[in-house]
């Protein structure tokens, strides 16, 4: 994968396969400590014990739909291309991932079009409430469908195009009122 943004979607995917209702997506770009860290935190079933140690291998899946399992085993292996880390953490209810980069590695991928990464998971789940932080040095960006759930009660469906379209323009606007912006790089 080219893109964080798409690691990012494979790994949320996981979560919502795995019946999560919330999901909760971190990004801190750390440029002091050269870091750059995604968390990804759900509520879903979790991985089980005895299969926690092998997520990570790409031959080995739960699926029933094809024998290998990559998104996990390239979010790994990215890690240690970038110097950084990987982990995996099963929760009480759920499971949470860490994945952090060394900022300034040359094999880093560019974060590229997070917005659009947030709205396909949303578009695509959208029973599913999704929390997104982003920090840089200097400021910090959230953003929750809680909130817009909230204000539309349950008749509307968050995919609904005319609420895709107001998501995209709060997450634009939010993003590119980052100091320095939401870095590409």
């Amino acid at each position: 994968m080219n893109e964080i943004s798409l690691y990012i979607l494979d790994l949320v995917q996981n979560s919502i396969e795995a019946g999560a209702s919330l999901v909760k997506i971190e990004i801190v770009e750390d440029l002091k400590e050269d870091l750059f860290t995604i968390t990804i935190e759900d509520n879903g079933r979790g991985i089980p014990k005895d299969v926690i140690d092998k997520v990570t291998d790409p031959f080995y899946t739960t699926r029933k739909t094809r024998k290998v399992g990559l998104g996990l085993s390239l979010a790994k292996q990215l890690a240690m291309d970038c110097e950084g880390s990987f982990d995996i953490e099963r929760l009480e209810r759920g499971t949470k991932i860490v994945l952090k980069l060394k900022h300034s590695h040359i094999d880093r991928p560019p974060l590229r079009n997070i917005a659009e990464t947030l709205l396909a998971l949303i578009s695509g789940a959208p029973n599913v409430d999704f929390t997104f932080c982003y920090r840089n040095n200097q400021s910090e960006f959230t953003f929750d469908t809680k909130s817009i759930r909230e204000i539309l009660g349950n008749n509307v469906p968050l995919n609904t195009l005319s609420v895709l379209d107001f998501i995209r323009g709060q997450l634009e606007r939010g993003l590119s009122n980052l100091t320095g912006g939401a870095n590409n790089k």
